[in-house]
């Protein structure tokens, strides 16, 4: 079974910038991956989703700030996140399908479908 590592966590100032890195045990025919974060008392969401290489979602409070990406060579899916705010504090997940999915199930109220997940990394934002 792939397992899923983050990398990247922090304490940054409001403004800065943080890399998180998620790096799969093996190749795999997951064709669906993405970010979810968890603040303390909430309930988890998506933050960004990437479907066969391609972006396909943003949550609304990231987007244009943050970006995923996939580098298929080195097997690690990637969220560059710029301009950082307090609000967005939270544990970061990187999840991807158990295999392959048809574009329909990637989506991000289907948490159900990602049924690898990784250990979580913590971001905390300062002002």
């Amino acid at each position: 079974q792939v397992h899923l590592v983050e990398s990247g966590g922090g304490s940054v100032q409001f403004g800065g910038s943080l890399r998180l890195s998620c790096a799969a045990s093996q190749p795999s025919n997951a064709n669906c991956m993405g970010w979810f974060r968890q603040a303390p008392g909430k309930k988890r969401e998506a933050v960004a989703l990437i479907y066969g290489g391609t972006p396909t979602y943003y949550g609304d409070s990231v987007r244009d700030r943050f970006t995923i990406s996939l580098d298929y060579a080195k097997n690690t899916l990637y969220l560059q996140m710029q301009i950082l705010k307090p609000e967005d504090t939270a544990m970061y997940y990187c999840a991807a399908t158990a295999g392959w999915v048809s574009s329909s199930r990637c989506r991000p109220t289907g948490v159900t479908v990602f049924g690898v997940w990784g250990q979580g990394a913590q971001v905390t934002v300062s002002s």
